[in-house]
């Protein structure tokens, strides 16, 4: 029966990174027509999955730089090398369409097929489990992004840190929305681009308050912006060393790294250490050990060695993790104290 249903999306696969995109609803008839942009058509010798390749990108449903619209396209912004760019990808009948509006339009349907999965090799990739050849077959449009861009993800990942998603997705919200600029072309309402590092640096310190924003969390980012360059240096070497490179920062540790290069280099081994639910998962999927630590994970993922993160994410995707049995963590709002 594996395959012949959609799995239902729960909590532990949306945090494996699935958006619902929705099935194109327009019946063939053209988009209303818009300011011309750059566009690309490209058709990959693989099944596309919109929602599962570009999933990891959205932090939160109100994410700011990141819109699925009811047409089954995804909308994207990013400060690229060139500029600000807004990206809008759909894919029909196999052939992918992008068009990007803004001065980092070339620049984003340059780096089309790398964020669609095309640097990424799923058949390196060889399953130990049942659990886990079953999440892969009924996924066959998994492949890894590589945006090519460090501090968009960066940024966010520093903001994930020690706290509940709701709060760190609200923080990027607000803080985008507040500082950020509109994005390029005919974009989707309340689409921003995210600050650039000058405009970040200059953020005052009662705003990130605001936000809900400590400042163990607001000096890394801070911290971070100021060496951005050498960080998006990064993109250029491999996982490993792009992870030391930046965990030079004080504040950014191996956890937030690895979520950094997941989606910058696209790499396949770099799984996440240091979280709080995931060795549970990974323990709880392939063991039955609900407790497991970070070894335990480790040990239990070695046989994917160099494709760690994959397994992790069919894990995840695959929606089988240990009922809560504790109380949420207290979600907490600085900003009204």
């Amino acid at each position: 029966m594996a395959g012949r249903f959609a799995p239902r999306p729960t909590r532990t696969t949306v945090r494996g990174g699935h958006v619902a995109v929705p099935a194109d609803a327009s019946g063939g008839v053209p988009r209303q027509a818009v300011a011309p942009g750059r566009t690309r058509t490209w058709t990959p010798p693989w099944p596309v999955d919109l929602g599962l390749v570009l999933g990891p990108l959205r932090r939160g449903p109100g994410d700011p730089t990141f819109r699925a619209t009811p047409d089954g396209a995804v909308w994207r912004t990013s400060r690229t090398p060139a500029g600000a760019g807004t990206l809008r990808v759909s894919a029909r009948g196999g052939v992918v369409r992008g068009e990007a509006w803004g001065p980092g339009s070339e620049w984003l349907l340059e780096q089309l097929p790398e964020m669609l999965g095309a640097a990424d090799d799923p058949d390196a990739f060889e399953p130990r489990h049942r659990l886990v050849a079953v999440a892969r077959h009924r996924r066959p449009g998994l492949r890894l992004t590589r945006t090519g861009l460090v501090l968009e993800s960066l940024i966010p990942s520093v903001l994930e840190q020690k706290v509940t998603t709701d709060e760190a997705y609200r923080a990027w919200r607000l803080l985008v929305r507040k500082f950020g600029e509109p994005a390029p072309g005919p974009a989707p309402e309340r689409i921003s681009v995210m600050p650039e590092p000058r405009t970040w640096a200059l953020i005052p310190s009662w705003e990130w308050h605001r936000a809900g924003v400590d400042n163990k969390r607001a000096s890394t980012i801070l911290r971070a912006v100021r060496v951005a360059g050498q960080l998006e240096e990064a993109v250029g070497m491999e996982p490993g060393a792009a992870q030391a490179r930046l965990e030079l920062v004080s504040g950014i540790g191996p956890w937030t790294s690895a979520e950094t290069v997941q989606r910058s280099h696209g790499a396949a081994d770099s799984v996440t250490v240091g979280d709080l639910h995931l060795p549970g998962i990974v323990g709880y999927a392939l063991a039955g050990d609900r407790d497991a630590d970070d070894s335990v994970m480790l040990s239990l993922l070695e046989p994917y060695a160099g494709q760690r993160h994959r397994a992790a994410r069919l894990i995840l995707l695959s929606g089988r993790a240990p009922a809560r049995r504790v109380p949420r963590m207290p979600r907490g709002d600085i900003g009204r104290l």
